[in-house]
């Protein structure tokens, strides 16, 4: 039933998760992912990152974040729900866990600057605390439009001292902030470094975001352990856009076979509706920001414009990790519209007196759809609060108020 994490689902030497992953990158960034290739793993393992990293996650970020059992919620659905609060981290989210991973290799590397990509600003936020803690320049890619529906977050970036350029290409949202990044990261590759938010781009991104971000699921295990007598959940739940809140969730269990994984999408308007982030049905292979993932394009391959009113999940491909276990079936994939996820905050705010971000709202409105049994655990991952939504459930209370 238990596997050894290395013997399954684990990245090649390639970089590689089954047919997903590798890295396609322009010639002029060959010599910094070699770098970065070559070292992350040595970085990491040495004594002197681990007592750093874990002080930090520790003292600075406020981990362990708890594991609660939602009273509740529970009974509403008729199951035993834990809510892992990453949201108590500070900056709000699960974000910081790999920033601060990143940045503490980025020191070992030698880099003075550092850029980001962003959509709901969580990642932008963490990147920027980091670098006014290490005392790094930063400047932060961001879609025109997210920063219009993330006020807030790029209020709280400058006030960090970061520098926030807007993207204003395509859909002006994720993708093209990530372009903008990688545009950066061409013209300037001796001295940056490029925090990627999410288990996106080429190796050894994937894995190296997934390996600082499995701190939740180490924590859950005992956890769980301490609360129910047994390590592993019957399921594990988490939204996915690139998906690193879902890839730190899952990563001590993806060998697992007692537990299933339950990836929960953006559909937008609906997944049929032209205005969708529904990656896992709409989506084919292919390859966006130098990874071979599934992507939402046209039958020559141009990039489909995704949808969510959610800044974090408004991304037309997934992580190649996420596209192996959905394609194997080791994942399931539920999608999940704008009103679901809407919702589902609106309910879990006035059932558990919890504000969520938007993209998490969409992991707890799969309750509404899954199957469990009344013993069964399920560990929703709470992956960031609501503070920096507030304008759009502020609307959708207001449209409640006038129908």
């Amino acid at each position: 039933m238990t596997k050894n994490i290395e013997s399954e689902i684990a990245v090649d030497e390639r970089g590689y998760y089954g047919k997903f992953g590798g890295a396609f990158i322009p010639e002029m960034l060959e010599g910094n992912i070699r770098e970065l290739r070559e070292s992350y793993l040595e970085i990491s393992a040495s004594p002197e990152f681990k007592k750093e990293f874990d002080a930090l996650l520790k003292d600075y970020v406020g981990r362990p974040s708890p594991l609660y059992f939602a009273k509740r919620l529970s009974a509403h659905f008729g199951t035993n729900i834990y809510l892992k609060r990453e949201d108590l981290n500070h900056t709000g989210a699960h974000k910081i866990n790999n920033t601060i991973g990143q940045i503490l290799v980025a020191q070992k590397l030698g880099k003075q600057r550092i850029i980001a990509e962003t959509g709901a600003g969580q990642h932008g936020v963490a990147t920027a605390t980091v670098c006014a803690l290490m005392g790094l320049k930063c400047i932060v890619y961001m879609g025109e439009v997210d920063i219009a529906r993330q006020a807030p977050n790029v209020a709280r970036m400058k006030m960090l001292g970061a520098e926030v350029r807007p993207a204003t290409s395509g859909s002006k949202t994720l993708k093209d902030a990530t372009n903008e990044a990688i545009r950066d990261w061409i013209n300037n590759p001796d001295d940056t470094h490029y925090i990627i938010g999410s288990v996106v781009g080429p190796h050894p991104y994937p894995d190296m975001v997934a390996r600082f971000q499995s701190v939740i699921s180490e924590e859950t295990k005992w956890q769980l352990q301490e609360q129910v007598g047994r390590d592993y959940p019957d399921a594990v739940i988490a939204c996915v856009g690139g998906g690193s809140n879902a890839a730190g969730a899952y990563y001590h269990y993806l060998n697992d076979e007692r537990v299933r994984l339950i990836a929960v999408e953006a559909a937008g308007l609906g997944v049929d509706s032209g205005e969708s982030a529904a990656t896992s049905v709409l989506g084919t292979e292919g390859i966006i920001h130098g990874s071979r993932t599934l992507l939402m394009q046209t039958e020559d391959g141009q990039i489909v414009e995704p949808y969510s009113i959610s800044a974090g999940l408004d991304y037309p491909g997934i992580g190649p990790l996420h596209a192996h276990l959905i394609d194997s079936g080791r994942a399931e994939a539920i999608s999940v519209t704008d009103e679901e996820a809407l919702n589902a905050a609106l309910f879990l705010s006035r059932t558990e007196g919890i504000i969520p971000a938007l993209e998490t709202a969409h992991a707890f409105a799969a309750l509404n759809t899954m199957k469990y049994d009344k013993d069964d655990v399920l560990v929703v991952c709470l992956s960031g609060r609501g503070d920096k939504d507030l304008a759009a459930f502020t609307k959708y209370l207001n449209d409640l108020v006038t129908e």
